[in-house]
């Protein structure tokens, strides 16, 4: 880390990220722990029905997407969906979404360096308590936590190294999941495995596979281009590409090895149903069953890609991260501090904050699966505000230059904002109570610390603009509760909750953009986000 002698508390992020950096940003940050895990996880859930589960994933991601493709074009600059939160609603919103930002970004580092751990585990076994569904031991406690120390130093270079290390670590993650796929389709010799085992999996379970399984989680990374923003020379042009092209790489990819994995079982992995999906080394599950088909060099290769794809994918995490927290201090939506830089022009105080809050975050989830149905809700939640700032940017600003201009937003953006909600709702009650209940209480001692300690009023805080949140958040809450998904009551059945979430999300629509700024609050927002370029 360098001297204090060389920190600075504002200054210009370099430039150095080209299109092809900001593609394999965004690509390594979705092919991480993900396809390690999620076709196993996705199979024992849906059956053969997860292969739909993957391209549901993929059109609903891709319809997110492309709100934020638009988006990061008007906001090129690092942090950028800091800003946006801005621009739609304000600075109570702004504050409130960098908190809801931070906790999606940080713990997803935390679950590469478990993903690691837990392949490591198949020859160590010193990392996982034994029979304990992959729960970390004390030693794999602290080797996550030396892990996540060692992606955080790696941050600190300047970032053209940094995402010339990425590229090559890119390459190598697209490379190995291809040659999986080649691999284990010409080894596989019961192609008829996808019809067995019928009736011990339901339909339901092909879109409750989408967060539980990391199906989405898979899918999340695509905004690492648009963190960076502010380090391209091009962002207008190359930001749009790189988060659309990443998705459409990395759906491809996910499709295909969930075909590969269900081709390569066998009709004795499924005796008991595929909710039992039982093989030797299902610990490491692309691993266990190539050694299964004498594939060991395989095994081997997928063994050293457990260190590679989830590290490389937490690299990205806590450099889009630290974006975050470099343009929350920006916008003094959180401590100046945040913003500080070190002589390679990189926010060093926020790197260091995304390794310290990583490290607690292996606590609440010691195990992969746990912390994914976690990042899955609060990211997608953030995810929600997207396609609302997209249609108040289009009122307020008509005339402002769009380099990408999305098609059919006034139906495609509520559509992406429907399905968001959705798969917060499919995570489940259990998972959603955990995550409205750290929200609800960040909130509080956020307005507390407000109006006690800081003695504002009323009006800066921006209630107006925030006042919708209750009833979003409220309701997903409250029909989690009546769903039956992750320990809901039931009382709604599949279908009709689907119908449900659907209404109430146009409801909350509706309201969000009655409560955005108007026309003259955002262009006076906008002026003033430039002064700190």
């Amino acid at each position: 880390m360098s001297d204090t002698s060389s920190l600075t508390l504002s200054g210009k992020l370099r430039r150095d990220a080209g299109i092809v950096g900001l593609l394999f940003a965004s690509t390594t940050s979705m092919i991480g722990s993900g396809w390690l895990f999620g076709a196993y996880h996705a199979s024992k859930i849906a059956g053969p029905l997860s292969i739909g589960s993957w391209i549901v994933g993929a059109v609903i991601i891709m319809l997110i997407a492309l709100c934020f493709a638009e988006l990061a074009a008007l906001f090129p600059r690092s942090g950028a969906l800091v800003h946006m939160s801005h621009a739609s609603h304000g600075d109570g919103l702004g504050r409130i979404w960098c908190w809801l930002l931070f906790l999606a970004y940080v713990p997803v580092p935390s679950v590469e360096a478990e993903a690691i751990v837990t392949y490591a585990n198949n020859y160590l076994p010193l990392f996982i308590i034994p029979g304990s569904a992959g729960l970390l031991s004390l030693t794999g406690f602290i080797a996550c936590a030396v892990l996540l120390g060692i992606i955080a130093l790696l941050n600190l270079m300047v970032i053209r190294w940094l995402l010339n290390v990425n590229s090559t670590v890119t390459w190598w993650k697209i490379f190995v999941p291809l040659a999986t796929i080649i691999g284990l389709l010409v080894a596989s010799t019961h192609w008829d495995v996808i019809h067995a085992a019928p009736g011990t999996y339901k339909l339901s379970g092909m879109f409750t596979a989408l967060p539980a399984a990391g199906i989405v989680f898979s899918y999340l990374g695509f905004r690492t281009a648009i963190d960076l923003g502010g380090e391209t020379a091009n962002p207008h042009r190359d930001i749009p590409l790189a988060v659309i092209g990443s998705v459409i790489l990395a759906a491809v990819i996910y499709i295909l090895l969930q075909v590969a994995f269900i081709w390569a079982l066998t009709p004795g992995d499924l005796a008991h149903g595929w909710a039992q999906l039982s093989f030797k080394g299902e610990m490491g599950p692309f691993a266990g069953l190539a050694a299964t088909l004498g594939l060991g060099w395989m095994a081997t290769l997928l063994y050293v890609d457990a260190y590679i794809s989830p590290g490389g994918t937490g690299l990205m995490y806590v450099t889009g991260g630290s974006r975050i927290l470099f343009a929350t201090g920006e916008m003094e939506a959180g401590p100046r501090a945040l913003a500080k830089l070190n002589r390679n022009k990189v926010p060093w105080v926020a790197v260091l904050m995304m390794w310290v809050v990583g490290v607690v975050f292996l606590l609440p989830f010691p195990a992969w699966q746990k912390m994914v149905n976690y990042i899955t809700s609060i990211t997608v939640l953030t995810y929600g505000l997207g396609p609302v700032a997209l249609l108040v940017m289009r009122r307020n600003l008509p005339n402002m230059k769009r380099p990408f201009r999305m098609w059919a937003a006034p139906v495609l953006a509520p559509l992406a904002f429907i399905c968001s909600n959705l798969i917060i709702y499919w995570t489940g009650f259990a998972t959603n109570t955990f995550l409205f209940s750290l929200v609800a209480v960040g909130f509080v001692i956020y307005a507390l610390y407000y109006h006690l300690v800081l003695r504002k009023s009323p009006s800066d805080f921006g209630w107006r603009q925030i006042a919708w949140l209750l009833p979003w958040f409220g309701g997903i809450w409250i029909l989690s509760w009546l769903g039956g998904i992750g320990g809901g009551r039931g009382v709604i059945p599949f279908g009709w909750d689907v119908l449900a979430v659907t209404v109430w999300s146009v409801i909350v629509m509706l309201l969000a953009l009655s409560s955005a700024l108007d026309k003259q609050q955002t262009e006076e927002m906008m002026a003033r986000m430039n002064l700190t370029d």
